[in-house]
């Protein structure tokens, strides 16, 4: 990377353009750079920085302060740069961000943002690359291969840091080296390795949780089935509650694996006893239930023998009153044979009765009605014609009361729309009248109305001349009083300065004073040689205060001058501020501003109160408008509609008188239709009445003979002689049921007591009976059950306490196998946790690593090795062969982290010692050295990108006469493969060893920069 020209422009201290041709100054491959202090010569570094990075290094970068305070306030700030790099050739031109003076704006200053331009030489023509800030800056880091941190210790190397880092400690060497060469990832694989660990930690401990809460179920369950886990290891147990089995602990040394065994053996032992003793009583159980079973089955077959005994007493006693029963049961059967004849017979005779009943009752409406009983099938026939004809003329009835309704509707609805005729007319003419009226009042607002724009705008403009006004007053009171001061301030100025030239004025007078003050007899005259010394002049004061005294008035002079520029710099800024606000029209009477704003506003009041007045009218006009329209559709069809109802209702008036004359011939002095037809229904149903009333007595009458004879000649059939007398023998249907169930109740229980007797159980007890072997009483067989449901419930509780011990059993094997399953896996996490943690451990420096280096250190301790034997090529030129840099990573005290320590090896001792003990010469050719160095292997790390143009920053006054000759010697072999060289210094020296000078040249107005080619001396 070479650098072939750079320009400046209101940067920093340089208000003019500069120039700077590089290829030219080093044409030589060494030029000096040089300058009073202040001058500006980190200033020149400052921007080729700035061009390349767009930001300065440390404390200086603050993007405000970069515009010179000496340019002019429309000059921008802007540095171009031509470089070279990996064989192609750019130019880039960047512009912080400043203000610039505005014409207009009330602030009078715009804010210009910062700019960038990279351009590329293609083929003799520059070719615009980008014009964006990033573009530029990630095109650019691209090229250069280095970011701003590294450019500004590879190519500007400051040597005051580099004697910093030469004395530092560890960790603050272990900053730089980081930024320079960016091992942060192996921060993040540090962070990486512990993250892993910390997981691996956790799935160890999950691990560990889970089989202690197996161990805790295991436990759990022996607890329930009585066996202690907090004791001593039991051995010879007979298997009785409360055994108790060792838990693993560091105190007894038993492994969880031997525990869960030892409770598995327990806890098997524990179900074998419960087991026998559920045996046992389940056979003592069984043995009782049988006896009472036995017991029950001998008192239950005595207890029916005797109930059955009982029963067929009862059964002898009523054995009478069955027989009697039988009897009336079969009377009751031959008399029933004739139940029809007798029921034919009273049913008969009684319709028969009935229907002569109704039809004399029917005789007396029939005659009534004017209707004979000799005639009823004429009179039923004539009525039915009648009904006929009057149903199918009811529609027409209908369809007259609907045509009448229908002519009143219209004739309302005609009278109707007539009178909204007359209203909707009155109020039309009302309306329009309004309308005129308000034509009229609107009329003579619309020309004040139409300026109502025109005069906002005279408004606001008469506003901003008012504002301007005070603005410009203010301003020109400003200035004023900047004048006075700034008057102030020359006039101090001035006597400052004439009192410091009056000064070195009497330092010069004064010199020859001393120079006499220094001759001794004999020896010759500084000035004119002689040895004779007649009249030497006398001092005045002595060379020491009044060289105080100067010094201090021109720190005085110094001080107020630069007080003098700053107030001229606000006065510069308040004028250029009093010509803009001038400019834009404040410089008017304020007078006048205020009434031709008073004027405006009035102006713009009327219109728009007459605006407002307009819009109302014409919101009311609109309204208006649209009723008086709303009302003249109604009118309209108010006419249609009375129109439309007179026809119609003369129409309808002529359909109905045609229907009624049709109608009232029909009606035969009815109100109508439907009353006469409700008449000739009720004749019609009282004729089909009577007419079958007559055909009932008639048939009435056959029945009751025919059943009178069919009954007499049933009688004798049945064994009756006469009707009462069955009558009397037949009985109601629950007579008949209640015998008959009786009957068979009888013959039921006698049938179940022969069958009961017969049964093996009924003559078993009589057989015992009769022998004496009777069954126990009721409180013996209470004292048997009792025994045996004791014995019952004792086995099912033992049975289920075997249950509950074959369950645990069965738990606890599950839950050993889960627990050796759990641990197997278990042991490959534990060795990766262990693994990681002590991996973890020696990258972050704690642990086995003795030496408390982490992997970052680690990587950068050996960077710093290669920095250190680069360095130590140089320094052993410079030193004579009498030194050499050498890394360390000795031990640092109090456990402190070790690794990035540097020494200086002293070869015409032997000796290694600390760099702190080197003098001030040594320290600047250790830092010159390792600057190189750290160059050298940082451009090796950045790709091989070759420095073309490198700058070395002071500290040259420290050395001696020969101790510079070796350092510009190791200077000069930098030139090799056309290398440049830039060296800043202030050396005396320097400047007569070194023929390309870029001089740095400080002025009131600003900074600026020549070159010189001077002759070496």
């Amino acid at each position: 990377m070479r650098i072939h020209r750079l320009e400046i422009e209101a940067f920093g201290p340089f208000a003019q353009p500069q120039h700077i041709d590089f290829d030219q100054l080093g044409a030589q491959g060494l030029f000096l750079l040089n300058g009073a202090t202040g001058a500006g010569k980190t200033s020149v570094l400052d921007a080729i920085c700035f061009a390349l990075y767009g930001s300065v290094p440390g404390a200086r970068q603050d993007g405000k302060r970069l515009r010179s305070d000496h340019a002019a306030p429309t000059a921008e700030p802007r540095v171009v740069c031509e470089f070279s790099a990996r064989g192609r050739r750019f130019e880039v031109t960047r512009s912080p961000a400043w203000d610039r003076p505005s014409a207009r704006g009330r602030k009078g200053f715009t804010t210009q943002q910062a700019k960038t331009l990279l351009r590329e030489r293609v083929a003799g023509e520059w070719v615009e690359k980008s014009s964006r800030n990033d573009e530029a800056g990630a095109e650019l880091s691209e090229v250069l291969g280095m970011d701003r941190e590294q450019f500004t210790r590879v190519v500007m190397l400051p040597q005051g840091d580099f004697a910093a880092f030469l004395r530092s400690k560890a960790s603050d060497r272990l900053d730089l080296l980081q930024k320079l060469f960016g091992t942060h990832r192996f921060e993040s694989v540090e962070r990486q390795i512990q993250l892993q660990a910390a997981e691996a930690a956790r799935a160890v401990e999950d691990n560990a949780a889970e089989l202690k809460m197996l161990l805790d179920r295991v436990s759990a369950e022996a607890a329930h089935l009585g066996l202690e886990s907090t004791g001593p290891a039991a051995t010879g147990s007979t298997g009785t509650p409360g055994s108790s089995v060792a838990v693993p602990s560091e105190e007894t040394g038993l492994a969880p694996e031997d525990w869960l065994e030892a409770i598995g053996d327990a806890i098997a032992t524990e179900c074998r006893r419960r087991r026998e003793q559920a045996d046992a009583a389940e056979a003592r159980s069984a043995r009782l239930a049988a006896a009472l079973q036995e017991d029950q089955d001998k008192a239950q077959r005595h207890a029916r023998l005797a109930a059955a005994t009982q029963r067929r007493v009862l059964l002898e006693l009523a054995a009478p009153r069955a027989l009697e029963d039988r009897d009336r049961l079969s009377r009751h059967r031959r008399a029933s044979v004739l139940g029809g004849h007798l029921d034919a017979v009273e049913n008969t005779a009684r319709k028969h009765r009935a229907a002569v009943a109704a039809m004399e009752s029917l005789r007396e409406k029939l005659a009534s009605a004017g209707f004979s009983e000799a005639t009823l099938a004429e009179d039923l026939e004539k009525v039915k014609k009648n009904v006929a004809v009057l149903e199918a003329r009811l529609p027409d009835e209908r369809r007259l009361e609907d045509l009448g309704v229908r002519i009143q509707e219209k004739l309302r609805e005609q009278a109707a729309a007539g009178l909204a005729v007359d209203s909707l007319a009155r109020s039309l003419e009302t309306l329009r009248a309004e309308d005129a009226a308000l034509l009229a009042d609107m009329e003579p607002l619309e020309p004040l109305a139409g300026r109502r724009e025109v005069a906002e705008r005279e408004a606001a403009a008469a506003a901003e001349v008012v504002d301007l006004v005070a603005r410009y007053q203010a301003a020109a009171r400003d200035q004023d009083g900047l004048e006075a001061l700034h008057a102030d301030a020359r006039t101090k100025t001035q006597d400052l300065r004439q009192a410091w030239l009056d000064l070195r004025e009497e330092r010069l007078a004064n010199a020859a004073g001393e120079l006499a003050a220094a001759l001794a007899d004999g020896d010759p005259c500084p000035v004119c040689g002689s040895q004779d010394h007649p009249h030497p002049a006398e001092a005045a004061r002595s060379a020491l205060s009044l060289a105080q005294d100067e010094e201090t008035a021109a720190l005085h002079f110094e001080t107020s001058e630069k007080e003098l520029t700053g107030i001229a710099a606000k006065l510069t800024s308040a004028g250029q501020l009093l010509a803009g606000l001038a400019a834009q029209g404040g410089a008017v009477d304020p007078a006048l501003a205020e009434e031709a704003a008073a004027n405006a506003a009035m102006e713009l009041a009327k219109a728009r109160d007459a605006a407002a007045r307009l819009d109302s009218l014409r919101s009311r006009h609109a309204g208006l408008t649209a009723r008086m329209e709303k009302l003249q559709e109604e009118h309209s069809a108010a006419v249609a509609t009375a129109g439309e109802a007179a026809t119609l209702s003369g129409v309808l008036g002529e359909q109905h008188a045609e229907l009624e004359a049709d109608l009232s011939g029909l009606r035969a002095g009815f109100t109508s239709l439907k009353a006469r037809l409700e008449e000739l229904t009720g004749q019609h149903g009282l004729l089909q009445t009577a007419a079958a009333a007559a055909r009932e007595v008639d048939g009435t009458e056959r029945a009751a003979k025919e059943a009178v004879a069919a009954l007499e000649r049933a009688l004798p059939e049945a064994g009756f002689s006469t009707a009462d007398e069955a009558r009397r023998d037949v009985l109601s249907a629950s007579d008949v049921v209640g015998l008959e169930k009786s009957l068979s109740d009888y013959d039921t229980e006698a049938a179940r007591l022969d069958e009961l007797f017969a049964a093996e159980d009924l003559v078993l007890a009589a057989k015992e009976a009769t022998i004496g072997e009777l069954p126990k009483d009721q409180d013996q067989l209470k004292d048997s059950t009792t025994e045996a449901l004791a014995a019952a419930k004792s086995a099912k509780d033992l049975a289920l306490a075997v249950g509950l011990a074959d369950k645990a059993a069965q738990t606890v094997t599950s839950l050993r196998g889960r627990y050796l399953n759990l641990a197997a896996d278990g042991r490959e996490p534990r060795e990766r946790a262990r693994l990681l943690s002590g991996l973890a451990d020696t990258l972050r420096g704690a642990g086995d690593n003795t030496y408390r280096m982490s992997l970052n250190s680690y990587v950068l301790a050996a960077r710093l090795e290669q920095v250190a034997a680069a360095a130590s090529e140089r320094l052993v030129a410079m030193s004579d062969g009498r030194y050499t840099l050498r890394h360390t990573d000795a031990k640092a005290a109090r456990g402190a982290k070790s690794g990035l320590g540097l020494e200086v090896v002293d070869q015409w001792t032997g000796q290694r010692r600390d760099t702190s003990t080197l003098s001030g010469g040594e320290s600047f050719m250790a830092s010159l050295s390792l600057a190189l160095g750290l160059a050298d292997v940082v451009q090796h790390e950045a790709g091989g990108v070759d420095i073309e143009t490198l700058f070395v920053d002071e500290g040259f006054g420290s050395l001696d006469e020969q101790a510079l000759e070796q350092v510009m010697d190791a200077l000069e072999g930098l030139r090799d493969g056309g290398r440049v060289v830039g060296l800043v210094s202030h050396v005396a020296e320097m400047k007569q060893r070194i023929s390309s000078q870029l001089q740095v040249v400080k002025g009131r107005s600003g900074s600026t920069v020549r070159v010189v080619e001077a002759m070496p001396v």
